[in-house]
């Protein structure tokens, strides 16, 4: 039998693994210089959130402000409308008593206010006084056209610079600064003429007395 040559039979190369590179492109990924683009600075995200509570708690603020102030102006409207309400009650109810007391004090003058009406009188009085209705008006006042009513006057004083109220016909009231009613009086001017006293007239100084020695004698000559 003839020897047949065997051939050398070489062993198949391994498929490469899927997913691995070859070894000439890791080469070139390392040879290849990847250029870098610059970062452009970007504002962050907390920061813009801070400016806008700052700028919304500046606008609530601002808001709270304002209706603080307009509750303030609210409130001081209110209470000044409720005591003139409560002045304009109490104006209604206390002028008529004017003329009561206008008795009383006419009954005082004539020595006719005693026993229980003179207790009674003086209690009235002091509850006029209490709930806010003040007497005014005297003798020697000077004359004020917002509290007094000049009924007439009657003459001059040397004793007065102003015109000043004389007589008291009837008393004036007041609740607070509100005049109920204007004292009725009589006044006096100061007077017009020269206030000064008149000088003294210089003594005339008598003149001398001539002896009749002293007279010459025309018969001798």
């Amino acid at each position: 039998m003839t020897d047949t040559p065997r051939e050398d039979v070489t062993p198949e190369e391994e498929p490469a693994q899927a997913g691995s590179f070859p070894e000439s492109a890791s080469e070139m990924a390392n040879e290849t210089e990847v250029e870098e683009e610059p970062v452009m600075a970007v504002p962050s995200v907390e920061e813009d959130d801070l400016t806008e509570l700052q700028f919304r708690l500046n606008e609530r603020t601002a808001d709270l402000q304002r209706v603080q102030a307009e509750y303030l102006n609210y409130k001081r409207r209110v209470d000044r409308d409720r005591d003139l309400v409560k002045q304009n009650a109490t104006y209604a109810a206390l002028a008529p008593i004017t003329e009561v007391m206008d008795t009383i004090d006419l009954a005082r003058e004539h020595g006719e206010l005693d026993g229980g009406f003179k207790a009674v009188a003086e209690q009235l009085e002091r509850i006029l006084a209490g709930v806010g209705l003040v007497k005014f008006g005297a003798v020697g006042d000077p004359f004020d056209p917002m509290f007094h009513q000049a009924l007439s006057h009657i003459g001059e004083d040397p004793d007065v610079t102003v015109t000043t109220c004389k007589v008291i016909a009837k008393a004036g009231y007041r609740i607070g600064d509100r005049v109920v009613r204007a004292a009725q009086v009589l006044v006096v001017d100061p007077a017009t003429g020269p206030t000064e006293a008149p000088a003294e007239a210089e003594p005339v100084e008598p003149a001398e007395t001539v002896a009749a020695d002293d007279v010459p004698n025309n018969d001798d000559e």
